[in-house]
């Protein structure tokens, strides 16, 4: 039997909407997911991006026999529209604000008697619940077949890396404390059990490590918290003999990663299980008996890791000083670099390479937190570009450099945004950098009620770019982990997420303030540094936080029109980077140290 060629999205697609036929399924969703209801996925369910060709990190591919969309957000449309061309494959794009705008078209397209498919074991069981009502009961919901299993040749096996403990002297507290915590809450709830499938809550929870997903440091497993004892559903041979011994003396039983399920339907009737809804998928809902009652309420573990202790800011701290003394290394050489005319041609992949050999260099360093965008003028506008050989651009010329980039350590995980001057700038960028700047430093600076919802806090980042008819089209700030995932909640400032009671600001919480300006097909900028929640003091009015800037690097004042700053912000860039030039002095040595000089200068 001949092989099909499917080496191009139309040809896969062709051998989906077979199966699709065979199967009697009139639209197929493939959301960009994992049974972890993972951000960044391991290459076993990356089957959005082999069928598509789009390879953004957001995204929900549906396919009917005639029609096939993506629908993505903002911060993907210009990539999407290049990845998609020539495809068949309609980009369909989710404005500020909205999330599930594929279900609705779902409700409005699908006929009576006619059947949606979705791979149940990948799908949110949030997103379910929505899409059964948008369907209502005239229309089908199969969730119990995996169509990518019968068509997606090749595909990547199971992630094998080994896990690992993140031990002393980086955790705050044993794994049996959190534990004991989680337990506690668990009371707190009426439930005697909960699940957890969440990568970066059950690193967190265990205080282990691993490598299944890239830039994520993370492993596949879910996790039943039992009464006395807890289960670790994880691969074979993952775990070392060692710290399996280990785990088990703490009351963490180790078994095979397929039986979670199984374990879930064992459950005894008199439990109560506690479940995130936000946080699960439909399919690991279903395998819960009818007979066990279910408290459903955000993960508790999302909380705790969230709320950094002393000890986890100071490590963070140290990992910042490391970040920034590799990032002053780097930008003293990108600065050498494009000022000899005899070199070689620097492309944007090149930068990439650099900067990450900087920070591999570094105490600590583990490997990037994301993929670097590094993006020269017309890809600097697009907001999560990603080099390719093909279609990188070569650092020469006049304009913008964007660099977004981020390490994982030991002790911390960082995220950085800065934009560098290639040759002449005009006074268009320097009016867009320093509106941005502006923005940043506004938001750097809030102080706000403890407990105050985070979205709220987005307006202030874009009040400056807003009073001069501007504005950018992602969120302000993600929460950042430790040692972990690069986003995380519960905290969000942005425009686009809901004031709920679980997006309060707590201290010990780390995010990012990253305003931008993107003008398609010119140049894009954004500043970002990572800041941490301390308390701001008490009032008759209550508890305030302020925030602590964590991100050590020079902002390059050779893109700021000072003449648009008033001197309340130019001192607070002045007093930052006097800090800077401290922190990091201590860490270089050479031209790196006279670079740090040279950038950290009064304006």
């Amino acid at each position: 039997m001949q092989t099909p060629d499917l080496s191009s999205p139309a040809l896969r697609l062709s051998q989906l909407r077979v199966a699709m036929r065979a199967q009697q399924i009139d639209a197929y969703i493939v959301p960009s997911a994992d049974p972890h209801l993972s951000e960044y996925l391991p290459g076993h369910w990356q089957g959005r991006e082999w069928l598509s060709g789009f390879t953004g990190s957001v995204g929900t591919l549906v396919v009917t026999q005639d029609f096939a969309g993506v629908w993505t957000d903002g911060r993907y449309w210009e990539q999407a529209e290049t990845e998609l061309a020539g495809s068949g494959i309609v980009l369909k794009k989710i404005p500020s604000g909205a999330s599930v705008l594929y279900i609705d078209w779902l409700g409005e397209t699908m006929q009576p008697g006619q059947t949606v498919g979705v791979d149940g074991a990948v799908l949110g069981l949030a997103h379910a619940r929505l899409l059964q009502q948008a369907l209502g009961a005239q229309v089908t919901l199969r969730t119990d077949t995996d169509l990518l299993q019968q068509v997606w040749q090749g595909r990547p096996a199971m992630p094998a890396a080994p896990v690992f403990e993140h031990g002393a002297p980086y955790p705050a507290l044993p794994r049996t404390e959190k534990l004991a915590a989680l337990r506690a809450a668990m009371a707190q709830n009426g439930a005697s059990h909960h699940l957890i499938s969440t990568l970066d809550d059950i690193a967190w929870l265990f205080n282990l490590r691993g490598a299944d997903v890239h830039y994520n440091p993370v492993f596949v497993a879910h996790a039943l918290v039992g009464p006395e004892r807890t289960t670790l559903f994880v691969a074979d041979g993952k775990v070392p003999a060692a710290l399996r011994s280990t785990l088990e003396q703490q009351g963490v039983d180790v078994a095979p990663y397929e039986q979670a399920a199984a374990a879930l339907a064992a459950l005894p009737a008199a439990a109560t299980l506690l479940l995130d809804p936000r946080r699960i998928t439909y399919g690991t809902r279903l395998a819960v008996p009818a007979t066990v009652s279910v408290v459903e309420a955000i993960n508790p573990t999302t909380f705790a890791k969230s709320r950094k202790t002393e000890t986890e800011a100071a490590h963070v701290r140290a990992a910042m000083e490391q970040d920034g003394a590799a990032l002053c290394e780097f930008f003293s050489w990108l600065d050498a670099t494009l000022a000899d005319p005899q070199r070689a041609p620097l492309t944007e992949i090149g930068v990439d390479e650099h900067l990450t050999a900087a920070r591999a260099r570094r105490t600590g360093f583990v490997s990037p937190s994301f993929g670097t965008i590094a993006g020269f003028n017309a890809h600097g506008a697009i907001m999560h570009y990603h080099a390719h050989a093909e279609t990188a651009a070569t650092i020469e010329g006049d304009g913008l450099l964007l660099i977004d980039s981020g390490g994982q350590y030991l002790g911390g995980t960082t995220d950085i945004t800065r934009v560098v001057p290639v040759g002449a700038i005009t006074a268009e960028h320097k009016r867009d950098f320093t509106l941005v700047l502006r923005s940043m430093i506004a938001l750097s600076r809030a102080q706000f009620p403890l407990g105050v919802k985070s979205p709220m806090l987005d307006s202030i980042a874009r009040a400056p770019l807003w009073a001069e008819g501007i504005d950018f089209g992602h969120g302000t700030g993600h929460g950042v982990g430790f040692f972990l995932n690069v986003h995380e909640g519960p905290q969000s400032i942005s425009q686009s997420a809901m004031p709920e009671p679980q997006t309060a600001m707590q201290p010990g919480m780390i995010t990012s303030v990253e305003p931008g300006i993107y003008r398609p097909g010119r140049w894009g900028i954004r500043i970002e540094n990572l800041v941490l929640n301390v308390s701001a003091g008490e009032s008759e009015f209550g508890q305030f936080l302020r925030f602590e800037t964590l991100t050590l690097c020079p902002i390059d004042t050779r893109c700021v029109e000072r003449s648009l700053l008033r001197d309340d912000e130019a001192a607070w860039l002045n007093d930052y980077h006097a800090t800077v030039r401290a922190r990091l002095s201590p860490h270089l040595a050479g031209s790196a140290l006279a670079w740090l000089e040279q950038r950290t200068g009064a304006i």
